[in-house]
């Protein structure tokens, strides 16, 4: 019986860095676990939702903060992420607990990696990379939008006013990374 164990690890633990007073870090224990609506039990899932988070479930496009600090992001009219912290493996039964069964879910946690960009040259960096308009009028604090940065699919959240939850797919991490600290470099 070999004498180690393997340990989950997101694909950018350990990321810090901070440029020019704007930091760039991998988020520590994030879980994320989609949520589908069932089709014709919609109100259904929305109101177990609104109990298990005390938050109504958002527009698409936009994010709700719940009170445990629990995101819920909604891509689409039948689809959300609930974004939280969490050690891993059993992020997808503690949701699926909470919403009894109103919803069908599934453990997105090892697909995606994400990546917390905050501080004064934050939105200068993205602007550098991402094709929509990150104008505080036009992608207010919880507005989500899934985009392109460089040449990976993106999913972009506005947390505070020069912050954002930056997630990508996990097989490219390393590029998404390069892309974000090489904008961020170059504004400095």
């Amino acid at each position: 019986m070999p004498e180690y164990s393997l340990t989950p690890a997101a694909p950018l633990a350990g990321t810090d860095i901070t440029i020019v007073d704007t930091h760039l870090a991998a988020p520590v224990d994030l879980a994320i676990v989609s949520v589908a609506l069932p089709l014709g039990a919609e109100k259904a899932a929305q109101k177990a939702i609104k109990t298990a988070y005390g938050v109504a479930l958002p527009e698409v496009g936009k994010s709700s903060l719940a009170m445990d600090g629990a995101r819920i992001v909604r891509l689409g009219s039948d689809l959300a992420f609930v974004i939280f912290t969490h050690p891993t493996p059993d992020a997808e039964p503690a949701v699926a607990a909470r919403l009894k069964g109103a919803v069908y879910t599934t453990d997105q946690t090892d697909v995606w990696t994400a990546l917390d960009l905050s501080g004064p040259n934050a939105r200068a960096a993205l602007e550098r990379i991402c094709p929509i308009d990150l104008h505080p009028d036009a992608f207010v604090i919880g507005d989500a939008a899934r985009t392109m940065m460089e040449h990976l699919g993106t999913l972009i959240i506005r947390t505070g006013d020069d912050s954002y939850r930056l997630m990508s797919g996990s097989s490219s991490a390393g590029s998404f990374l390069h892309a974000i600290e090489t904008s961020l470099s170059n504004i400095a």
